[in-house]
């Protein structure tokens, strides 16, 4: 049975073509059904193409409901949805000859939806899924990486963005340790919302992300806190070693992309509903 938030979602969608920002509600059941393509190293049989993955909606103690942690955001399913934008594929050529995983870092994961979708396609893939270390909300992420993947290739971490990022770096007990346990691939959905903490999450960035000209970071961010919230992320960024790849604005029901632009004076909230922004971020020079 579809919970109420959802049919309320759906109806917004259907009478008013107005976009829902998020799914679910807290402690309730989402199910997710992958229908991108694969590619060659995914590990999905094309004779069984449909991968399915059952989470359930974090809750978080009374004092971290401002995380808004308890919804499956429309970013998170963008992310998902799209997930060969990732480039995975080159990534994990740049690294297997190491003998080594791709080491992937989730931050504000949530219910972990991208996370454990890398790990289900990608044999050649460890993700360290994270998320404020509040009580609750790490225990159900912990339990949807058991449900879906089991503590091989995707474990979840408890981690306050800005702290030491020891925690993040030990590998999975299965896992081949690294030369370098930094991360070649960072990935979040929707954490640009609140302008005051971009500061630590760009902190958090630069000391996870490997020093390497193959390492990327891709970012999705909606829409629903305004352009200029997400403008001041980007102009933080610059101000950094790292450097913008792609800034782009991506239709989340259709195929149309375009680049970013902060203002775009005949916006409306429903207009913005529509569309997602995806951000790719590398170091500058080394």
């Amino acid at each position: 049975m579809a919970e109420p938030e959802d049919l309320l979602s759906e109806s917004l969608q259907v009478l008013y073509d107005c976009a829902p920002v998020a799914h679910s509600s807290a402690g309730s059941v989402f199910t997710y059904t992958y229908p991108g393509l694969y590619t060659e190293k995914m590990t999905r049989s094309t004779s069984n193409p449909l991968l399915t993955i059952t989470v359930r909606t974090p809750d978080t103690q009374a004092a971290n409901w401002p995380l808004h942690a308890s919804s499956i955001w429309m970013s998170s399913l963008y992310m998902a949805d799209n997930l060969s934008e990732l480039d995975l594929d080159r990534h994990i050529r740049v690294v297997v000859d190491r003998g080594e995983r791709l080491r992937v870092l989730e931050l504000g994961a949530g219910a972990g939806l991208p996370g454990i979708l890398n790990a289900r396609l990608y044999d050649d893939v460890e993700v360290v899924s994270s998320d404020y270390p509040d009580e609750e909300l790490i225990r159900t992420l912990s339990d949807n990486i058991k449900q879906n993947e089991g503590p091989d290739r995707c474990r979840a971490v408890p981690y306050a963005w800005g702290s030491d990022p020891a925690i993040l770096f030990t590998p999975s007990p299965k896992g081949a340790s690294p030369l370098d346990p930094s991360f070649d691939v960072v990935i979040a959905a929707d954490t640009l919302w609140n302008s005051e903490l971009h500061s630590l999450f760009i902190q958090t960035i630069c000391s996870t992300l490997k020093r390497s000209t193959e390492s990327r970071v891709y970012l999705v961010a909606g829409l629903h806190t305004g352009r200029y919230t997400i403008q001041a992320f980007l102009r933080a960024v610059s101000e950094t070693g790292l450097e913008i790849e792609t800034a782009t604005e991506k239709e989340i029901n259709g195929t149309t992309t375009r680049p970013w632009n902060v203002e775009r004076d005949e916006e409306t909230e429903k207009d913005r509903r529509r569309w997602v922004v995806w951000v790719v971020l590398r170091w500058g020079s080394l």
